[in-house]
């Protein structure tokens, strides 16, 4: 699958999010129209056992509702408007389930889901998205991302097929997962945070056949600088300006 993306990819931060409400088809869609490789987003499941498209526990800062996201059912979180808190223009955008956004732009592009079962480690979310990714035919389009290593090992058990990143927290509460450590937990990619990377990072992962995305990339000078040190890919709330900065870099 990481054979489909540029080197250096693209890949926007819960899709285009500088422009859009986070984790909506609308900021997925806008991020392809922004020319970005692939997107990431945040997957968690409902109380009655749905995968939807959510970053936080509860749906308190991004929608109009208030509460847990695990003790509410699809229907109740169909209901609300998760567009309006970012602007007027997207007043009645909906949290997504991820088989709408399979649905909609699964066979397009690429897509980074991050396994966010942080409260719930033991979970069934690494099974329920790998059918999900099966049942639209995406294998070869999707790769896994957490910070929760049971879930990446559950991921890797149900589907090989499917690479998965292993994200790493930043500074101290992360090295475990930049070390040795962390290359007990089956991955094909680290997902350090920006500050964190190096050129001996990035040149000690690839030796040992790993890719290095990076996260949340937003200044034109980070992105220089990671593009000028061989990063794999950047993941940014603004993948307009990542095209535009990859483009002076790499010309």
């Amino acid at each position: 699958m990481f054979s489909k993306l540029p080197r250096p990819a693209i890949l926007a931060h819960r899709g285009a999010s500088a422009y859009a409400p986070e984790n909506t088809l609308a900021a997925f869609k806008l991020a392809l129209e922004q020319s970005a490789d692939g997107f990431e987003l945040d997957a968690t499941l409902t109380g009655d056992g749905h995968v939807v498209v959510l970053h936080d526990d509860d749906v308190d800062r991004t929608t109009d509702g208030s509460g847990a996201v695990a003790e509410m059912m699809l229907d109740e979180v169909r209901q609300l408007d998760a567009g309006s808190w970012f602007s007027d223009e997207f007043k009645g955008e909906g949290v997504p389930t991820l088989a709408e956004v399979f649905g909609a732009v699964g066979n397009v592009t690429i897509i980074n889901v991050e396994l966010k079962n942080y409260a719930s480690l033991w979970d069934d979310l690494p099974n329920k998205t790998v059918e999900l990714v099966r049942a639209y035919g995406l294998t070869d389009r999707v790769f896994f991302s957490s910070f929760n290593p049971i879930a990446l090992i559950k991921a890797q058990r149900a589907a090989p097929e499917i690479p998965v990143g292993l994200l790493a927290m930043p500074g101290r509460s992360g090295a475990w997962a930049r070390s040795f450590l962390g290359r007990l937990i089956p991955h094909q990619a680290l997902h350090p945070e920006f500050t964190d990377v190096t050129p001996q990072m990035i040149a000690r992962a690839h030796r040992s056949g790993r890719l290095v995305n990076t996260y949340t990339v937003d200044e034109a000078e980070d992105m220089r600088r990671l593009f000028e040190w061989g990063i794999d890919s950047i993941i940014t709330d603004d993948p307009r300006l990542g095209v535009q900065v990859r483009a002076e870099v790499m010309d």
